[in-house]
Parts: C-alpha cells; sequence; structure tokens
C-alpha cells in the first residue's frame, strides 16, 4: 500500500519515547535525510538538483528538537511548529496555529500537511493533519513497544489502527525501523527516513536512506 509521507510517535520496549518521520515517493525518489548541527533535513541527493525546480515543496527541515520535545512534519511547517513550543506554547496549539494558518500544500495532489510532536518524557505526545477537507490535532498515548502514524494518503487521520510494534535503541535504529519495521515495511516506496529517540539528556538522532529507491 502507498500512503505517501509518515510521521510516527512511539516508545520502545526500554520505555523511550520516539518520532519518526518518513518520505515515501513515487514523483521525487531521489531525496536523502541529512543532519543540519542537530536539525534534519529532507534534500535532493547528488545529481538531482534540479528536482527543486520542479517542486517548491520536495526540500524542507523535517525533524527538530525543542527543548524537551521533538518535532517531525513533511514541510516547511516544522520550523514554525518547533519555534513555538520552543517559545513555551503548548503543542496542541501550536499546530493548530501553524496548520490552519498555512494549510495543506497547493500542488497538483493538494497534499495533506502532517506532523507529530513527542516529549523527552511523559506519556502523551501528537500528531496532526490538515487536508483540504479537515484539520485533525489529536494527542495519543505512548506505549511501549508501540508506534502510532499518520501518512499523507490512506492513512490520512489520527486512527488507532494505524500502529505498529515497535523498538529501537537509537536515532539511527527508529530511522531505520520505520523503513523496514513492524507495519511500516508493508507500505510502499520508501526512499529516506528521519527519527529522533529520548536519552537521559535530551534526544538521539538518525537517519537512513534506501541505497536505490527507484
Amino acid at each position: 500500500m502507498y500512503v505517501g509521507r509518515i510521521v510516527a510517535v512511539g516508545r520502545n520496549r526500554a520505555g523511550r519515547n520516539a518520532v519518526m518521520y518518513r518520505v515515501s515517493s513515487r514523483s521525487f525518489p531521489n531525496r536523502q535525510a541529512v543532519d543540519n548541527d542537530g536539525t534534519l533535513a529532507i534534500v535532493p541527493r547528488p545529481g538531482a538538483e534540479a528536482d527543486l525546480q520542479k517542486s517548491p515543496y520536495i526540500a524542507y527541515n523535517a525533524l527538530r528538537l525543542a527543548g524537551e520535545w521533538a518535532v517531525a512534519s513533511n514541510g516547511s511547517h516544522t520550523d514554525p511548529i518547533a519555534e513555538k513550543i520552543g517559545a513555551g506554547m503548548p503543542p496542541r496549539d501550536a499546530l493548530v496555529l501553524c496548520l490552519s494558518a498555512m494549510d495543506y500544500e497547493h500542488d497538483d495532489l493538494e497534499t495533506p500537511r502532517i506532523a507529530a510532536v513527542v516529549p523527552r518524557t511523559g506519556d502523551q505526545a501528537w500528531l496532526a493533519i490538515v487536508r483540504a477537507d479537515a484539520l485533525i490535532v489529536k494527542a495519543v498515548a505512548l506505549v511501549a513497544g508501540r508506534a502510532r502514524y499518520v501518512a499523507t494518503y490512506e492513512a490520512n487521520d489520527v486512527d488507532e489502527a494505524d500502529a505498529s510494534d515497535f523498538d529501537a535503541g537509537s536515532g539511527a535504529e527508529a530511522a531505520a525501523f520505520v523503513v523496514s519495521g513492524g507495519a511500516f515495511a508493508g507500505l510502499d516506496r520508501p526512499v529516506t527516513s528521519a527519527a529522533a529517540i529520548a536519552t537521559d539528556a535530551g534526544f538521539s538522532l538518525g537517519v537512513y536512506a534506501v541505497e536505490d529507491p527507484g
């Protein structure tokens, strides 16, 4: 099944919270996640820079830290959400404000904007999506060994059914898991991913790239 971009929140079996972002793409597979001084960005792979002339939506900061929170999204809304949370705004309010203001991507597919926010400690995370027909922002419980996700297509609601087993010990392992672990392994056209998982002092960050995304 093809669901497009994915954001996920979860808790590993050791009780560490995580947030993950995955690019799945049919139109622009030549992308990679890179670490820019603690911000994980999606950019074209070497040789595919001309893709930026075809779409303004394919390069962006996908994962940022905001104090005791980690924020992931599929577009330029990552930055304002993280900045507002970092300034003290509650995650729900930051998600509602930024997603309602920026709206879905006004491309040919009316691509939804999706976002996830997870605390370093605590039992509640947030998943959100703005589509052409709806804005949904929901708190989700963090359960050891489980992840919840929302995607741009098909799984484009915050639904209890969109869940997976989950375990990873580092940001790099979490980034790999959202590509090939649990329920994520059955989702088509993976390209690259980024993730953060809580540590005693902050978050461990990691990226992953499919060797030949086609």
